[in-house]
């Protein structure tokens, strides 16, 4: 689906998807209204209602698949998230142990990658074009510093030992994060959806073409059913795209910018 609609705020991007439906929903009816004269209409008309269970279970089913791919992405995005925040927290905690200077350091990195994610990763990831061959410098060169610092004591050993996995645990979840941004619904599977919908919303009014009322009311439900769950898949197609979308909230909270040095 085009990035433009995407990006729309959720109100407009309903009245685009409704709007586009109820618009190829009244072209359906007009033609087959329109041709279900004579023996078209015979032939509509002979056409079993059964016809439409199958159909309507056909594209309920194409919509469960698609969407329980496109939440389980979401929530990955949400747990990478949340678990790199989670982890650079622990870093910035561990090294209040360490001697001024190096804590101090440590903090800098920290608030450095996390601005680089926000203001970089982010819009990068909204449009698809964060890479892992982009490396983390900031949160790479912690690791490195951590692993040089020389433990006064058995306290400052643990910590050093915990900071490495904690920095470890934050890159492999902006590695996650990376790579489930790429994750969207292909165009595949959108003409499965639109075409599943097309036929079933043909088919309703071929079986009601003798009764333009019922034929109206029934495509019209249909529709309405067919366009919202078009505009809750586009809505979470793309987990950094849009107005529901991931945040960086969680990183933001763990900068340590302002912060008093005794409270890390």
């Amino acid at each position: 689906m085009s990035d433009w609609l995407l990006n729309l705020p959720l109100v407009w991007m309903a009245v685009v998807v409704f709007a586009a439906t109820y618009l190829l929903t009244a072209s359906i009816y007009w033609v087959v209204t329109r041709l279900a004269v004579n023996d078209r209409a015979r032939a509509f008309k002979a056409l079993s209602p059964g016809m439409l269970s199958p159909l309507g279970i056909l594209f309920a089913l194409l919509v469960g698949f698609i969407a329980v791919e496109v939440w389980s992405n979401f929530d990955k995005a949400k747990a990478a998230v949340a678990t790199e925040a989670s982890a650079l927290r622990a870093v910035v905690v561990l090294a209040g142990t360490f001697p001024e200077e190096q804590k101090t350091r440590i903090y800098a990195l920290i608030d450095r990658h996390i601005e680089k994610a926000v203001n970089e990763g982010w819009p990068a990831m909204a449009q698809h074009r964060a890479t892992l061959s982009n490396l983390p410098t900031a949160l790479t060169e912690a690791l490195h510093d951590t692993l040089t610092i020389e433990p006064a004591d058995a306290s400052q050993r643990i910590a050093q030992s915990e900071m490495v996995k904690a920095i470890r645990t934050a890159l492999d979840a902006r590695r996650q994060r990376i790579v489930v941004s790429e994750s969207t619904v292909g165009r595949v599977k959108w003409a499965g959806i639109l075409l599943m919908g097309l036929f079933t919303l043909v088919a309703i009014a071929m079986v009601h073409s003798d009764n333009r009322l019922t034929c109206a009311i029934a495509m019209t439900l249909f529709a309405s059913g067919m366009a919202l769950s078009l505009l809750l898949i586009a809505a979470y197609s793309r987990p950094f795209t849009g107005e529901i979308s991931v945040r960086p909230d969680l990183l933001k909270q763990v900068i340590t910018s302002g912060q008093p040095s005794s409270n890390p």
